[in-house]
């Protein structure tokens, strides 16, 4: 218990001294990372995509996927093979309850507003 309290003071403190003003270049320490910065969770990212290559890899911020490009849909993990759609686009393909758990519910980027 004594070990949560500590973890949690410490985040807070964390994101109190990352509120600073910042130009859009910079990123933060543990929230607002940049692309290419390591990464535990997707909610640390500007781009919301917490990506690694395979399940051995370190994880770092990458940007969103475009339209036609390979997605993952939401992952329990929070850390994706392949990154989410970007705003207005949606993910098409299978999706799973065990494919959730085990982060391969991937599919195709589609405009949901283009002719079919």
């Amino acid at each position: 218990m004594l070990k949560a309290v500590l973890v949690i003071t410490l985040l807070v403190v964390a994101v109190a001294l990352d509120e600073t003003p910042e130009s859009p270049e910079t990123g933060g320490i543990i929230i607002n990372l940049n692309n290419g910065e390591l990464c535990l969770v997707s909610g640390q990212c500007k781009s919301s995509c917490c990506h690694r290559p395979d399940a051995l890899s370190l994880a770092r911020c990458a940007p969103r996927a475009a339209e036609r490009e390979v997605c993952s849909k939401k992952s329990l993990y929070e850390t994706y093979y392949f990154c989410p759609c970007e705003a207005g686009l949606r993910c098409e393909g299978d999706w799973s309850i065990g494919g959730s758990i085990v982060n391969t519910n991937f599919g195709i980027c589609e405009d949901p507003r283009a002719p079919k």
